[in-house]
């Protein structure tokens, strides 16, 4: 069964062992084939999300994934590419830096057991950085936080825990909550089943009860007004 890989700037092809999760075909490769392969890789068991690539364009875990004849791998986007399947993930780690992702002034708080559903997938992310390489916003503006960032600043700011959630809604204002297009690219390749494109939703809710909106909003035309004539930018004798 053939399969092809990204390397670089050219394309090869391999022969694989029928039955395999990807991550195995590419460790028969290497063994077999070509041991210059490069790829990331830890758990096995879809926990640490070291392993993550893209095949035929979407985000898989290689340990997750059946090879199927004619699969195309290669890395995640938006990431700087070390060597073939190796990608360099600090940037996107940066963005948990920048959207203060964590616990600001914690207290103490009584958790129900609905306390805890609330964010309890959130909180099973293991920044495997699928979604990131899923998210076209990343295409226009790299300093965009992003979907994986975004979902801990739900988590946190959710957290009865915190006794400053403002603190969290403060940061992801910029290049963050406003700048998604809720296209839920993000939502389809988690391996974990979280939600970014619904928790960014909730967060711009948040936004909204601490005094933020949508800049873009003021930007928008809605026709001009004009009470001379049929008032709102309408012509009444214009018909529909």
């Amino acid at each position: 069964m053939k399969v092809t890989i990204q390397r670089d700037k050219s394309v090869e092809a391999f022969e694989v062992s029928e039955g395999l999760t990807l991550l195995a075909a590419l460790y028969e490769i290497k063994e077999k084939h070509d041991p210059t392969l490069t790829f990331s890789a830890g758990c096995r068991a879809s926990v640490c999300g070291a392993c993550a690539v893209r095949v035929n364009g979407k985000e898989v875990l290689a340990c997750a994934h059946k090879v199927m004849p004619e699969d195309h791998i290669e890395p995640l986007q938006y990431h700087p590419v070390l060597r073939d399947l190796k990608v360099d993930k600090t940037h996107a780690k940066e963005t948990l830096k920048r959207g203060m992702t964590w616990l600001h002034q914690p207290q103490e708080a009584t958790l129900t057991h609905q306390d805890e559903k609330l964010t309890e997938r959130q909180t099973d992310c293991i920044l495997c950085d699928s979604c990131y390489s899923a998210c076209p916003v990343f295409a226009v503006n790299p300093d965009f936080l992003g979907p994986f960032a975004l979902t801990r600043a739900y988590r946190y700011s959710m957290d009865k825990r915190e006794g400053a959630p403002k603190e969290i809604i403060d940061a992801i204002q910029s290049n963050g909550v406003w700048d998604c297009t809720l296209c839920g690219e993000c939502t389809a390749v988690c391996p974990k089943g979280i939600d970014p494109k619904m928790d960014i939703t909730m967060l711009r809710g948040e936004s909204v009860k601490h005094g933020y909106s949508d800049p873009s909003f003021a930007t928008q035309s809605f026709g001009t007004p004009d009470f001379s004539g049929g008032g709102f930018g309408f012509d009444p004798n214009s018909g529909f």
